[in-house]
């Protein structure tokens, strides 16, 4: 038989099949980018309907898909910017600079008058969220990465589980691995499509996490859980979270209780000297905390940009000298007058605090002023689940800072030697050629300077308004009479254990229960110890 015609028409088989598999093959090379075309006319076309069911779809197909314009289209979906023109069939957006493009071109559009926003809802932005997340996975920027494995964890958008495994293998970033790991956990341990052990092994990863929405995750998957492994190690896990979230929220309470205490300090203790050094009761002091927040507002605000991180190491003296100013002014011109006539004198000084609040609202405006926080004021530092504020952290510095300063003037100058005198015993100290009168201006000096620096402190925590150092005259005054009145050591434990009981109780029966049961301590202890904790000594004092 023959062999060349069999061969002949094997070949020729062969030649047929490399040509159907070369048609094949530029058939799909050429099909595959109108599909993809394709597919973003779907997805553009889905949002035309402004039905929340057709958005989501849309949503969906963009992150399937991932065609370039997804990115900036999710974006305007979730900002509110995405627009649609049903009558034309036209998708587009609003750029950050105001201007309006084509979603699919990217060419401007000539008008937008009929154009008219996608409607958005709860669940879409949580479909948003995780769409970002999904398309920023494998973005080159760690950071960005980092916040697209933080959105998956939050949506648990299960269509992201191939793209977060995929950018898992290959993450060199421990901290964008680990986020990326909670995230896979996040998904997985929700699933019903998981094993028993898959989903027990992502329950350890979220007790790992430990933080409140670790917590509510894993009783999410508890209650729904069928198997027992799965729910016993939900409880196991939940339990241990919930133990490490009360240890740390307690940490965190105390943490906000030494700062309200730093903040206390610094109202209080300028009060304290002046109160027991003159036995004034200034209604204005709370005024001089007001004039030293408005000293850094007009501080920022006359300063070139260039120096603005400079900003409190011109407002710190600023402050104390204007404050220090009006006390002397204050002194001069109406307390002198009023000495041993308490009555009259609380109802003068209440008089100059009004006085004192309309000149700033005439000056400045009655609307808050915002004070920027300069660099190093700026985030947080978190310890383990302890959230440490750099602005509040500063502020208890500058607290110790003011406070040994404090000291030094009293127990290393002539002046402090004076002033201990004048409030021990006014009138030996007079008799020993002491100017009483001098010493009281210049103690409420240095009281209002010292308040004005608080003020400083308060503009970074808090609204600079007239009204600022209202909130804080009450608290000083329980602090100083609880301390024990002129004694810098009781005002600052006075400060330090108010500001502490206070941040304790507000969580547990709220903030103005808490507030009246401090109250009623402090008034059930005066009844015993009626000058405080620490009182001062002396002849004078104790007549």
């Amino acid at each position: 038989m023959p062999v060349m015609p069999h061969v002949t028409r094997l070949l020729a088989a062969l030649r047929l099949s490399t040509l159907a598999i070369v048609v094949v093959t530029l058939f799909a090379a050429v099909a595959s980018g109108p599909a993809r075309a394709d597919a973003l006319d779907d997805a553009l076309a889905l949002f035309l309907t402004d039905k929340f069911p057709d958005t989501q779809k849309a949503i969906g197909q963009l992150v399937a898909e991932a065609p370039p314009q997804a990115a900036a289209i999710l974006d305007a979906l979730g900002d509110n910017r995405l627009l649609i023109d049903p009558a034309n069939r036209v998708v587009a957006y609003r750029t950050a600079a105001g201007a309006v493009v084509d979603a699919k071109t990217g060419a401007p559009v000539a008008s937008a008058d009929a154009f008219k926003k996608v409607r958005v809802n709860n669940a879409l932005r949580a479909a948003i969220d995780g769409a970002r997340g999904s398309l920023t996975l494998a973005n080159p920027d760690p950071e960005k990465r980092l916040a697209a494995a933080a959105d998956v964890f939050k949506s648990r958008d299960a269509k992201a589980l191939p793209a977060l495994k995929a950018q898992l293998a290959k993450e060199s970033d421990p901290r964008v691995a680990d986020a990326l790991k909670l995230a896979v956990a996040a998904i997985v341990a929700g699933s019903d499509s998981t094993t028993p052990a898959e989903r027990t092994a992502a329950i350890e990863a979220l007790k790992a996490r430990g933080d409140p929405d670790a917590a509510n995750l894993i009783d999410a998957i508890g209650q729904k859980a069928t198997e027992p492994e799965v729910k016993a190690a939900a409880e196991s896990a939940l339990t241990n979270v919930r133990t490490r979230l009360m240890f740390w929220g307690a940490a965190q309470s105390l943490w906000y209780g030494l700062s309200a205490s730093s903040v206390l300090l610094l109202a209080a203790i300028g009060l304290a000297i002046t109160f027991g050094v003159m036995g004034v009761i200034n209604m204005a002091h709370g005024e001089m905390v007001m004039l030293g927040a408005y000293a850094t507002y007009v501080v920022q605000s006359v300063l070139p940009p260039s120096l603005q991180g400079w900003s409190l190491a011109f407002a710190i003296p600023l402050a104390f000298i204007v404050a220090a100013v009006v006390g002397v002014a204050i002194e001069r011109l109406i307390i002198r007058y009023l000495y041993s006539r308490p009555l009259e004198t609380l109802l003068a000084t209440w008089g100059v605090s009004l006085i004192l609040q309309q000149t700033v609202r005439t000056l400045f405006g009655a609307n808050n002023r915002q004070v920027s926080n300069p660099p190093f004021m700026s985030g947080a530092l978190h310890v383990g689940g302890l959230e440490i504020t750099m602005n509040r952290m500063w502020i208890i510095v500058l607290a110790i800072l003011v406070f040994i300063g404090l000291q030094l003037v009293l127990r290393a100058t002539r002046f402090g030697l004076q002033m201990r005198a004048v409030t021990q015993n006014r009138r030996m100290a007079a008799a020993m050629g002491i100017s009483t009168a001098r010493i009281d201006m210049f103690a409420f000096a240095l009281g209002s300077g010292v308040a004005g620096i608080a003020g400083v402190a308060l503009s970074q925590i808090d609204n600079v308004s007239p009204n600022l150092g209202q909130g804080y005259i009450i608290d000083s005054f329980m602090v100083v009479v609880f301390g024990g009145v002129g004694n810098l050591w009781g005002t600052a434990l006075g400060a330090l254990m108010i500001g502490v009981a206070g941040k304790i109780l507000e969580p547990l029966i709220g903030a103005v229960q808490g507030q009246i049961v401090l109250l009623i301590v402090i008034i059930l202890f005066i009844q015993k110890r009626p000058r405080g904790m620490f009182a001062l000594k002396g002849r004078a004092v104790e007549a």
